[in-house]
C-alpha cells in the first residue's frame, strides 16, 4: 500500500501544510519547507538523517500525551516518518479477542450490540435482532446455524409467495434514484423511520 499525500493550500495556492501517511496506520503533518527538502535529498539519496521505518512509533510516542502512548499499536507501522513531522492521528489498538471477531475494532465489534431496552425503539427488521447472528455472538454455533438455515428458507417462502402474486419486492426505508446533489445513482431516504411507527414492517426473522 502506497503512502497517501495532501497538500493543504491558501486560496493563492501557496502550500502551507503537507500531511502524508496511510488511512491504515497513521497520518503525519509537516511544513512545506522541510517536506520538499526531505523529498530533494531522497531523490538524490543523500539525506543527513533519514528516518527508518520503525522509527515511526518512537518518534510517535514524543509528540504523544503520557496517558495516550499505553493506546499504540503494537502492530510495525510502515510510514517512513520525516524528520521534524508531528503525529496527527494514528489508529487504535485492537480488542484483546479481535482475532476471534474477524480483527475487527473495538467500535465495529459493538456495532451489533443489543442493549436491554433497545427492542422497544428498533424496528422489527433490525439486523441486531437477527437470531442467527445473536446466537453466534453469544457462542452457540449450533443455534446460529439452525437460525440461519430457518431464515433462509423464510425467505424463499417469501419470494414464492411474492412470484404468486406478481408482487414487486420494496425496500421500506431507502429507493433508488439520482443523488440530487450529484445527480449520480443512489439510495435516497424514503422517510418515517424516525417517526418509529413500524407497525406494517414485514416479518423477516
Amino acid at each position: 500500500m502506497t503512502v497517501n499525500c495532501f497538500q493543504l493550500l491558501h486560496c493563492s495556492r501557496k502550500k502551507l501544510f503537507i500531511i502524508y501517511g496511510k488511512w491504515t496506520e497513521c497520518l503525519w503533518g509537516i511544513d512545506p519547507v522541510s517536506y520538499e527538502s526531505f523529498k530533494k535529498h531522497e531523490r538524490r539519496g543523500d539525506h543527513p538523517r533519514k528516518a527508518k521505518m520503525d522509527d515511526g512509533p518512537e518518534k510517535a510516542n514524543s509528540d504523544m500525551p503520557d496517558d495516550m502512548t499505553d493506546d499504540v499499536p503494537v502492530a510495525q507501522e510502515t510510514v517512513q516518518v520525516i524528520p521534524g513531522s508531528k503525529l496527527l492521528w494514528r489508529i487504535n489498538s485492537r480488542p484483546p479477542n479481535s482475532a476471534q471477531m474477524y480483527n475487527f475494532t473495538s467500535f465495529t465489534v459493538s456495532l451489533n450490540e443489543l442493549e436491554s431496552g433497545m427492542e422497544k425503539t428498533l424496528p422489527p427488521t433490525d439486523c441486531r435482532l437477527r437470531p442467527d447472528i445473536r446466537g453466534m455472538e453469544n457462542g452457540n454455533m449450533d443455534l446460529a446455524s439452525q437460525e440461519k438455515e430457518r431464515l433462509e428458507e423464510k425467505q424463499r417462502e417469501a419470494r414464492r409467495e411474492r412470484a404468486k402474486e406478481e408482487a414487486e419486492w420494496r425496500t421500506r426505508w431507502f429507493y433508488p434514484g439520482d443523488n440530487p446533489y450529484t445527480g449520480t445513482p443512489d439510495w435516497l431516504y424514503a422517510g418515517d423511520y424516525f417517526e418509529r411507527n413500524f407497525s406494517d414492517c414485514p416479518d423477516i426473522y
